[in-house]
Order: C-alpha cells, then sequence, then structure tokens
C-alpha cells in the first residue's frame, strides 16, 4: 500500500498509540476528583500542557486542549464574535480556508455579522495591501490560514500580523492545521492571539487538537459545565488523548528537525516528474509552498475515476479537503485562484509523510502514466 492522503489524515505513530493506551490504563481518574487518582490524571495533565506550550514557545495558561481542528476554530471564530460585538460585528477571513472556518462564518452573517472573504491571487496567495484595506474600526477578527490544506499555500503570516499591530482591536487566529510539523511559525512573534492545531494530520489520533489563546483574550464559551479547559470548553477532559496528542506534536517536531529536507526533496521530485505529463496542470506553486502538498488537475477526466484506478494498485491520494470531498465537483480553491472550470473540476491531490519514500513516489508515477493513458484512450 502507498498512502498519499497524509493531509486528510495520517498513520498514528505506534509511540503515540501506546502513550494513549498507558495513560487510559493508568491514569484513568477524573483529573477534577481530589482522591490520589485524580490527583495523580491531574498531575499528568497539568505536564501534557507544559510540554505543548514548551514546543509551541507560549504559556501553559495559553493552551486550550479540544477534540481536533473543526471545534478549534469554531471556538475561537464564534468565542471572539460573541464576546466582542457590543464593539463590532466585522470579520474578515477569505475565500480559500478550510470549510470549518467559513462555515462558520456563514453561520455567523445569519446573525447580523458582516463577513469580508478575501480574494487571493493564482497561486492562492493573499495580497498583503487586500487586508489593511478591508480592514475597519469595527473589525473583530482576522481568520487566515497558514498553509492551504488544498493547494498548500504559504500565507505571509507574519506580516499579516504586522499589519494588524494598528488595530489592536482586531484579533488575529490562524488555522495551523496544515502547517504545524512541516513549515515553522513563531507564534509570538507573528502577532498570533488564537491558533489552531489538529492531532490526526501530525501522526496523532482522531479527536484531539488544542487551540491556542493569547493571554489576556476573552472569548465567549460555547461549552458551560465544569468549567474545565479555562472555561471554554466544559466537560472532563480526555486525558489518554491529550497526552497521544502532545507524543505526536513532539515527534513530528523531531521529525521537521531530521528529515526536512527529505521531505521537500520529495516533493520537488513529484513536482518535476508531474510537470512532464502533458495531461497533467500543477496548481500548487513551485515557491512558497508547503514542502508535503502538490495539487494538479487532469482536464477532461474526472478526479474520482482517477482515484479508483490508482486505488486498484493499493495507491491513495484525494481530490480536496477532506470535509468537502463529498461534495460538488468543483474546487472553490481554485475557484478563487481564477483557475477555469476544466481546471477546477478535475484536481487531485498528493499529500506526503516524513514516512513516503521515493520509491513509493516512483511507482504512483509509473502507475499514474498509466491510468492517464488508458482513460485517455477511453474518452477518445
Amino acid at each position: 500500500m502507498i498512502y498519499l492522503d497524509n493531509s486528510a489524515t495520517t498513520k498514528p505513530k505506534e509511540e503515540v498509540v501506546q502513550s494513549f493506551q498507558q495513560a487510559a490504563l493508568q491514569y484513568f481518574g477524573n483529573s477534577s476528583s481530589i482522591h490520589g487518582l485524580g490527583m495523580d490524571a491531574e498531575r499528568l495533565l497539568r505536564m501534557s500542557r507544559e510540554q505543548a506550550a514548551s514546543i509551541l514557545q507560549v504559556d501553559s495558561r495559553e493552551i486550550i486542549f479540544t477534540s481536533g481542528g473543526t471545534e478549534g476554530n469554531n471556538v475561537a471564530i464564534k468565542g471572539v464574535a460573541l464576546e466582542h460585538q457590543n464593539r463590532g460585528k466585522h470579520i474578515i477571513t477569505t475565500q480559500i480556508e478550510h470549510p470549518s472556518v467559513l462555515e462558520t462564518c456563514r453561520s455567523l452573517e445569519k446573525h447580523g455579522f458582516e463577513i469580508s472573504y478575501l480574494p487571493v491571487d493564482q497561486d492562492g496567495r493573499v495580497c498583503v495591501e487586500d487586508l489593511r484595506a478591508s480592514l475597519r474600526e469595527d473589525t473583530i477578527l482576522v481568520s487566515i490560514m497558514h498553509v492551504n490544506n488544498e493547494i498548500g499555500t504559504i500565507q505571509p503570516i507574519e506580516r499579516f500580523g504586522e499589519v494588524l499591530k494598528k488595530y489592536p482591536k482586531a484579533l488575529f487566529h490562524v488555522d495551523h492545521v496544515q502547517g504545524f510539523g512541516k513549515v515553522p511559525l513563531n507564534i509570538k512573534q507573528s502577532g498570533i492571539d488564537l491558533l489552531t492545531i489538529s492531532g490526526h494530520k501530525i501522526h496523532g489520533l482522531k479527536g484531539t487538537g488544542l487551540l491556542y489563546v493569547k493571554g489576556g483574550t476573552k472569548l465567549f464559551s460555547l461549552h458551560h459545565g465544569g468549567g474545565q479547559e479555562a472555561n471554554l470548553r466544559s466537560g472532563t477532559e480526555n486525558l489518554p488523548g491529550i497526552v497521544a496528542l502532545v507524543k505526536a506534536m513532539r515527534l513530528v517536531n523531531n521529525d521537521r528537525e531530521q528529515h526536512l529536507n527529505h521531505l521537500e526533496r520529495l516533493k520537488m521530485f513529484l513536482y518535476k516528474k508531474i510537470s512532464n505529463l502533458e495531461s497533467c496542470v500543477l496548481n500548487t506553486p513551485e515557491e512558497n509552498s508547503a514542502p508535503h502538498i502538490i495539487h494538479f488537475s487532469v482536464p477532461g477526466l474526472k478526479p474520482e475515476v482517477v482515484i479508483h484506478a490508482l486505488e486498484e494498485a493499493e495507491i491513495y491520494i484525494s481530490t480536496k479537503s477532506a470535509c468537502s470531498s463529498k461534495s460538488a465537483d468543483e474546487s472553490a480553491v481554485l475557484v478563487a485562484c481564477g483557475k477555469a472550470n476544466n481546471i477546477s473540476t478535475s484536481g487531485l491531490r498528493v499529500s506526503l509523510s516524513y514516512e513516503t519514500t521515493q520509491q513509493e513516489l516512483d511507482f504512483f508515477v509509473e502507475k499514474l502514466q498509466e491510468v492517464l493513458e488508458k482513460l485517455s484512450k477511453v474518452m477518445r
């Protein structure tokens, strides 16, 4: 099996699963209980929070554990909107955000909030001047992803942060789900107030994640109850999942430090191979894009046909965001980039991991050529 759909989800590392199992069996007490078992669980929870904070170079009180990227994005955006609506109801995001951001913003429009959806250029990049021109006195939030989950474009987050320094009332949220562990980002230096990470994108477990909330940032809680997670996410903490998340964060950071050049070489190898295929059109920009995502289109062919043909050879790729891959054929990201209909309806995404090998990519390209040649004959 050759798995090349790592932007949708990753295979959990054995060490991560083992840490989950150990925490589940040995630290099953409720961290809110005052007896010994509860205190042991509370200590492990505190240690995990401190380790996550150390990895991100932030304060441990700024870490809120969640169930993943979608919840983190909802808590951040709705939390700001509901808490700060008295001083403004204007929010800025982009046309190419993950559905968990776009749909959250659309839901707020039904409650009287005004959303500005910034356009992108042909590479999927937001112009800094467009952000500057959209900011207003009643802007309370700017939400822009770091790495696009579909085509891999890296946004100039640090430059956006510089612009927002002149607008202290506007909070800055960054969806860092695809960037963490692959594209470095200094949270403090970038002026970020809220940042989302998901465990299952970094060889962790599904249902785990965290939200960074800068100290002093006030959010309206979407979960009321026992007051866990700084009163922002009531409910008994998923301690085994939290332990597994932090383990995954630590391991993927080690992989980035040791194997990032390997991942970048694999990407450029595949980029050149696909660029040499006459029937393929590359959508991922060659420069300033993540080292693990390559997106291309095959005009005239339905992407699901190519995907299922490759699956017969036990090769797994995808079309677009896993959260929207079963929706309409057209890619909203490619449409926003100004791509023609035959490009935006035939997109395919290959996403690598640090465990991907060049031999796997050689075999993938070989099978892809065979599939495209066979399908092109059928289409004639």
